[in-house]
Formats: structure tokens, C-alpha cells, sequence
């Protein structure tokens, strides 16, 4: 019988799709949402169905895309009869997957999920397998996935305290949901242990997929020009920034200026749509700057805006420090820092990390990185790596080699094992 709490979700979020439209028209109004595209979050799709098998795979921003990409790759070279449909939230994610443009993958915003709309989803769709990624769990579009039989899996999975506690407050509901699942596969050990928990059965921990579904080199001649750009200039990137840390960070840099009054701070939000607002921030500070979106070189500037996507590879390459965002204010949890570990970046993150427990327990085992609680105790990590200190390649080697690897293999072994099974089903 389906939970009272599921029931509950269905009916409120029915009732709800009147008032769905003109909150939808607003987050259009405000830049949140694509007003081209908002029949997608209807159940509307913007793409025909490709021919053949369709996977599914649904994320929920950049980080998810990221893996979503990484998945996607993995399963076309392998099936060369199969495309992938990626569906993610927010429009970085979707402008990340349209660069990337893989052959046979496509991409579409998600229905809310709204019954009708979820069913006008799925009923153009089609899916043979959908997968969702980390904590991304719509009920109505679990739910009517599993009612179709599409075979379901859950990759990745993250959960942090709140959302395990949240799940722990309707546990019929939790058992129903997670339960919908032919596979989970748990990122850490604290994941594999609630879930397993609230499913009342083992969950196996397969390994944090951040870890090998990496961004794409940076072109060698595209780095090459760039690094001529920054002059041999002391350098460093404040990567992936989120509300209120440009303000710290724009105080470290003005203290790192007392020191090295040539010192460039290439700033990357997490969200380039909001560059309006940090130009506010660095206006305000009296900071010159260039926009990299505009085409503007650092020449004369002491920061360069990188509001751009999908360069975050060429920034990690460039720099010898990297001040991870995300950690600076609490309810964000941080971001990954092995990515700009693996191309040699010396890595300073604030405390609040809670996000990627498992990879910076490693760190910090190893003083792998360096934690900052100010804006001053920023400038002193970016000068002591600038100066020979800060964490040592070494430490950070030893980081990297303890974790976990092999995830992707085992993800696309079992997610090749679930299509082929349907699609055996299919044929019979």
C-alpha cells in the first residue's frame, strides 16, 4: 500500500499546478528559468523522442550535470545503439551540457513534478532506464517511473544530515520512495548508513563519481595564450563562489595587494549569471577588473571575472592556488577540490565543507589543504603557497591515492545491466 505521506505529496502537489504557472513566469522574469523553454518544466518537450533506446538521466545542477556527463559518455561508447536524455534544473547546468555537446546526448529541463505533468514527461519520453543522481528524489516522478516499469536507479547518492533527517520524519514514505530503486549506489560511508537505515535493508557504498567524471583538459594553445595574458603576474583562482563570499574574498585580496601590488585574483561564481551582482561587490571594493565573458584581458586589472562556463579546467590548470567557494557560509557544504589538486593547484577551502565529508577527511588527514576562517586568513594561505608553504604536492598526492576509485566502473556495469535486462523483457 503507498505510504499516507506519498499519498499526501500527490494530492498537495496537484492542488498546487494552478499556482505553479505564475511562480514559473516569475523565476522567467527574474532570469532563473529559460522563458524559451518553459513548456519543459510542464511536461511540454522541445525535442522529439531519438529513435531506439533512450536512458534517462535526471540531475540536479552543475555538480550532478557533471556526473550526469561523465555517465552519459561512459554509456554511449559503450552502446552504440543508445542515447541519452540528461534533464538538470538550472540554466548553467544546461549551457555546461550544450558545450560539452556529446554525440547522442540531448537535454531538456524537468517537469515539475506535478502528476499531469510528470505523466505528459514520461509519456514522450519513454525511457528504458532512468537514473537520478545523488539526492535528486521527486516522488511523483519516481513513483510514475516505477508505475510504467522503467527501471530505476539511484547513482551517487549523497544525503547530508538535514535531508536524512527529513526522510526520518516520514519513514513509510522514505521506505517507499528509496524502495522504488532496482539499484542504489552510495557515495560515502554516512549515505550508505542512512539509507541503509531508513530502507531497512544493506545499501552498498560504491564511491563518490565526482571523483572520475572530471572536467575536460583545457586546449594546450588556449592555455598557452592565457598564461602569456597573466605575465607571470602572482596568481591564484577564487573558484566557484557563492553570495557573500565575493565580499570576504574581495577583503583577502585587497590585503594581498598590500604585498604583491601586481597580484591577479581570477573570480569564478558558480553561477556566472550572477556577474551583475559581483561586478557590486567589486565595484564597491574600488577594484579594477575585466570581464572575461566580455573578452577583456586582466592587463591593468587586478581581477579577472571569469564569468563564463566550462574554463574552470583552464583556471586550475593556470594557477598555483585554488580558494574553493562554497565553503565559506554555512548551508552550501562546499565543493570538490580534487579537480584543481589533480592539476597541481594547492587548495584553501573555508569550514564548511560538510558536503564532501568523505574527501576532505582525506585531506585533512593528509593537511592536504588549508582551512580559512577570514578574509585574512585567506591572504595568508594564498602568500604561503606563493612563498614555498601551504600544503605539500606530497600531502596532497597521498590525499588523492586514499580514496576510492572505480566507481564509474561498477555504476556502468550495473546501469548496462538493468537496460539490457528491460530490453530482454521487451523482446519477449
Amino acid at each position: 500500500m503507498t505510504a499516507l505521506g506519498l499519498s499526501l505529496y500527490r494530492l498537495g502537489a496537484g492542488l498546487l499546478e494552478p499556482l505553479a504557472h505564475p511562480v514559473l513566469s516569475r523565476r522567467a522574469y527574474s532570469g532563473k528559468e529559460d522563458p524559451t523553454r518553459l513548456g519543459e518544466r510542464y511536461g511540454q518537450a522541445s525535442l522529439p523522442r531519438p529513435n531506439g533506446v533512450l536512458i534517462w538521466i535526471h540531475a540536479a545542477s552543475m555538480g550532478e550535470s557533471q556526473i550526469a556527463l561523465g555517465v552519459a559518455e561512459g554509456l554511449t561508447r559503450a552502446h552504440a545503439y543508445a542515447n541519452v536524455l540528461i534533464t538538470s534544473g538550472t540554466r548553467t547546468s544546461a549551457q555546461m551540457i550544450k558545450r560539452r555537446a556529446l554525440p547522442r546526448v540531448i537535454h531538456q529541463f524537468p517537469p515539475v513534478d506535478i502528476p499531469r505533468w510528470v505523466s505528459k514527461f514520461l509519456e514522450h519520453w519513454r525511457p528504458n532506464l532512468a537514473v537520478f543522481i545523488e539526492s535528486e528524489l521527486w516522488p511523483n516522478l519516481i513513483m510514475a517511473s516505477k508505475v510504467r516499469r522503467i527501471p530505476l536507479a539511484l547513482i551517487n547518492a549523497r544525503m547530508n544530515e538535514k535531508s536524512l533527517e527529513n526522510w526520518e520524519r516520514w519513514p513509510n514514505t522514505a521506505r517507499t520512495v528509496i524502495g522504488a530503486f532496482d539499484w542504489i549506489g552510495t557515495a560515502d560511508e554516512y549515505t550508505r548508513d542512512g539509507l541503509s537505515k531508513l530502507y531497512g535493508l544493506p545499501v552498498p557504498l560504491i564511491g563518490n563519481l565526482k571523483l572520475e567524471c572530471n572536467l575536460p583538459d583545457p586546449d594546450n594553445s588556449l592555455v598557452d595564450t592565457t598564461r602569456t595574458a597573466l605575465e607571470n603576474r602572482p596568481v591564484y583562482v577564487a573558484a566557484s563562489t557563492h553570495v557573500g563570499e565575493e565580499k570576504l574574498l574581495t577583503d583577502a585580496h585587497l590585503q594581498i595587494l598590500r604585498t604583491h601590488p601586481d597580484a591577479l585574483m581570477i573570480l569564478a561564481p558558480r553561477h556566472p549569471s550572477r556577474s551583475s551582482a559581483v561586478c557590486g561587490v567589486l565595484d564597491m571594493a574600488g577594484m579594477r577588473y575585466a570581464r572575461r565573458s566580455a573578452g577583456e584581458m586582466p592587463q591593468g586589472s587586478s581581477v579577472w571575472l571569469a564569468d563564463t562556463l566550462g574554463e574552470m579546467s583552464l583556471w586550475y590548470t593556470l594557477c598555483p592556488v585554488a580558494v574553493i567557494g562554497g565553503s565559506f557560509k554555512p548551508g552550501v557544504g562546499g565543493h570538490n577540490p580534487v579537480e584543481a589538486s589533480r592539476a597541481g593547484a594547492a587548495v584553501i577551502t573555508g569550514p564548511y565543507t560538510e558536503g564532501f565529508k568523505d574527501i576532505f577527511s582525506a585531506y585533512d588527514q593528509e593537511n592536504a589543504r588549508f582551512i580559512a576562517r577570514s578574509s585574512d586568513e585567506v591572504a595568508e594561505g594564498v602568500r604561503a603557497v606563493w612563498t614555498g608553504g601551504g600544503p605539500s604536492l606530497q600531502s596532497v598526492r597521498r590525499a588523492l591515492n586514499s580514496l576510492p576509485d572505480g566507481a564509474l566502473t561498477t555504476t556502468l556495469k550495473i546501469l548496462t545491466r538493468l537496460l539490457e535486462k528491460n530490453l530482454h523483457v521487451q523482446n519477449l
